[in-house]
């Protein structure tokens, strides 16, 4: 059996800190909505489990969340089976994308079907849990109000697909250290309505939007990287309708009125990406 899948990166349209938990865990309340955007993936069955990354072998396989989530289903179900798995990479990386979680993602829905594991979502969800905090998002996607550690789903009514432009400037973030800063550095909450910013994204009130989209960590990522602020300015002045920073950064995510003028800015930016939003994901 061979499954072909798209494992589609996500955006935060906001982000704000609530609380720091006793596990060093950050309480999170976020807009989070799924994008076209993905690396492509492929599942085969075999006798071991071995993973390829771009046509090569992933030299640091224990450490890569697609085989943690393999080993995750290994371990929770008993199952001995193993499975080929290549992983084409389109998202970048330490960007604020998912991309990791969302091929984590796949991974534990396309491997439960391959291996005819039958486990229901919730299991699924737990075990994404486990895993990452996007994990779960990844795996339900759409639109949706996030909180918690990320394991507080709900999913909101469908929203037009939105033009928009990526732009990852100095090559990515780490995660740990955008948090880190955050947590020493007193940096205050943003003052988040998520149920005002959904309905705005659902209407396609894009001043709207872009007066609501706000993101805690925005301020030590630009402490880290200010070439984020000046990659806000440049997009703002080409005509974008909101423009804020996703995740923990770097990427800047630019919403257009127009797909046309959207994919031409795009075209004309050094590694600059079009993709728009989508609302829902295809089942396996």
């Amino acid at each position: 059996m061979r499954i072909i899948a798209h494992a589609y990166a996500k955006i935060n349209w906001a982000l704000n800190i609530t609380g720091l938990r006793s596990d060093g865990y950050h309480e999170l309340d976020m807009l989070m909505q799924s994008i076209e955007l993905g690396d492509d993936m492929v599942f085969e069955d075999a006798e071991a489990l071995t993973l390829t990354v771009d046509g090569k072998p992933d030299p640091d396989q224990d450490r890569n969340l697609v085989i943690r989530a393999a080993k995750a289903l290994m371990k929770h179900s008993g199952t001995k089976r193993g499975a080929a798995i290549a992983l084409g990479k389109h998202v970048p990386v330490r960007a604020g994308l998912g991309g990791g979680s969302a091929d984590c993602a796949l991974t534990l829905r396309a491997l439960n079907k391959l291996w005819g594991l039958n486990l229901s979502d919730e299991v699924l969800l737990a075990l994404g849990a486990s895993l990452g905090a996007d994990v779960p998002f990844c795996l339900t996607g759409g639109l949706a109000h996030v909180r918690g550690i990320g394991e507080r789903i709900e999913p909101l009514p469908e929203a037009p697909a939105l033009p928009l432009v990526l732009v990852t400037p100095g090559g990515g973030l780490s995660t740990a250290e955008v948090f880190g800063l955050w947590d020493s550095g007193g940096y205050p909450p943003v003052d988040l309505n998520a149920v005002k910013l959904a309905e705005a994204v659902q209407h396609r009130d894009l001043a709207a939007v872009d007066a609501l989209a706000k993101n805690a960590l925005t301020a030590p990522a630009l402490s880290l990287m200010p070439e984020i602020g000046e990659t806000m300015k440049r997009l703002r002045a080409l005509g974008g309708s909101a423009v804020f920073m996703t995740g923990s950064g770097s990427t800047v995510v630019t919403v257009f009125d127009d797909p046309v003028k959207a994919r031409e800015i795009a075209e004309a930016l050094p590694n600059a990406i079009f993709t728009r939003t989508i609302s829902a994901l295809p089942r396996i």
